[in-house]
C-alpha cells in the first residue's frame, strides 16, 4: 500500500539519522516508530464486519442503522437495521430495529416501499401489542396510507382506508403524544373525501341538475358537519332546494349557513334568498288562504 510504503520510508529515514547519532535507538523514537507503523497500518480501511460473535455487535448495527436513517440512507439504514432482527433474536434492540425497517421503507417512499412498510408496522403490532412503540406503530402505519391517498377526483379506498386507521389509532392510544398530529392528518383524510363529494355535487349544480346537487351536499352535510368548505356546502345545498322548489328546506339551511358564519362570503346571496323564500311561503299562504275561502262559499251556496 502506498500509505505502508510512505511509513516505512519516514521509519527508515529516522532510524538512520539517529543511528548516525547513536547505536541505539532512544525510547522515543521506539515510540513514535509504532505510532507512524499503526497509522500507516489502519488509515483509510473500512471497520471490521460486525458478526453475532461481535462483542455488543447488537448495539454497534443498531446505531448505524440510526445514523443512517438520519442521514436518509435508506438502504443502509435497512441493511443495518436487518441484521440486528435476524441474527440477534435475543437482543434488547430487535424490536426497535424491525420498526427500523419499517422506517426505511416508509422514508424512502414510493408504492412497492409503501407496501413493504405496511407489512413491517402490521408484523411489529402482531408481534409486540403491547410494546411501548406501539403507538407509534399504529400511528405510521396510518401515515403510509395517508401517503397514498390520492387526488379528489380519483378513487378514494386509500383516503378512506386512512381514516379508519387513524380513527384506530385515536381510539386505541387516546394518551399518546401523536394524537395532535393524529388529529390533523385524520381532518386531512376526511377533507379530501368530503372534497371527492363536492367536486360531484358541484359539477351538479353547474349543470342544473338540483336533485343530483342536493343528494350530493346533503350527504357531506350529514356524514362530515366539520368538513373544512361546510359553509359553502350549505349555499349550494340551500340553493339548489331553493331551485328545485323545496323552500321550506332551503330556508333552513340558508338560515343554518347564517348562524354558523354570520361573515360569510355568501351573506347578501343568502340573506336576498331568506326574503325571497320567505315572500314566496306569504304569497302561497295567502293563495291557500283565498282558495279555502273560496271553497267555503261554495258550500254554503250549495244547497239552494
Amino acid at each position: 500500500m502506498a500509505q505502508e510504503g510512505a511509513g516505512a520510508r519516514i521509519v527508515n529515514n529516522l532510524n538512520a539519522f539517529y543511528l548516525s547519532k547513536s547505536h541505539s535507538k532512544p525510547p522515543v523514537l521506539n515510540l513514535l516508530v509504532a505510532l507512524i507503523c499503526l497509522g500507516s497500518a489502519c488509515g483509510g480501511e473500512d471497520p471490521p464486519d460486525i458478526t453475532p460473535a461481535t462483542l455488543d455487535g447488537d448495539v454497534i448495527l443498531f446505531e448505524r442503522g440510526e445514523a443512517a436513517l438520519a442521514e436518509e440512507s435508506w438502504g443502509d439504514a435497512r441493511g443495518f437495521f436487518v441484521q440486528v432482527r435476524d441474527n440477534y433474536p435475543q437482543s434488547d434492540f430487535r424490536a426497535d430495529a424491525r420498526l427500523g425497517v419499517a422506517d426505511s421503507y416508509e422514508g424512502q417512499g414510493g408504492s412497492a416501499q409503501y407496501t413493504s412498510a405496511l407489512a413491517e408496522y402490521e408484523d411489529f403490532l402482531r408481534l409486540y401489542p403491547t410494546h411501548p412503540r406501539a403507538a407509534y406503530a399504529q400511528f405510521k402505519l396510518a401515515i403510509v396510507h395517508h401517503h397514498q391517498m390520492r387526488q379528489p377526483e380519483r378513487d378514494q379506498s386509500w383516503t378512506q382506508s386512512a381514516i379508519e386507521q387513524f380513527e384506530s389509532f385515536i381510539e386505541r392510544f387516546p394518551s399518546s403524544d401523536f394524537i395532535p398530529e393524529a388529529t390533523v392528518y385524520l381532518r386531512e383524510a376526511k377533507d379530501r373525501l368530503s372534497d371527492s363529494e363536492y367536486l360531484v355535487g358541484e359539477y351538479y349544480y353547474r349543470n342544473e341538475w338540483w336533485p343530483g346537487a342536493v343528494d350530493r351536499f346533503e350527504t357531506i352535510a350529514q356524514s362530515d358537519p366539520e368538513y373544512s368548505r361546510r359553509e359553502a356546502v350549505y349555499f349550494y345545498l340551500a340553493d339548489a332546494y331553493f331551485n328545485n322548489g323545496d323552500f321550506q328546506e332551503a330556508l333552513q339551511i340558508f338560515q343554518q349557513l347564517l348562524q354558523e358564519f354570520p361573515q360569510s362570503e355568501f351573506l347578501a346571496d343568502t340573506q336576498l334568498s331568506i326574503v325571497n323564500i320567505e315572500n314566496r311561503v306569504a304569497e302561497q299562504a295567502g293563495s291557500d288562504s283565498e282558495a279555502g275561502a273560496g271553497s267555503d262559499e261554495v258550500e254554503t251556496q250549495s244547497p239552494r
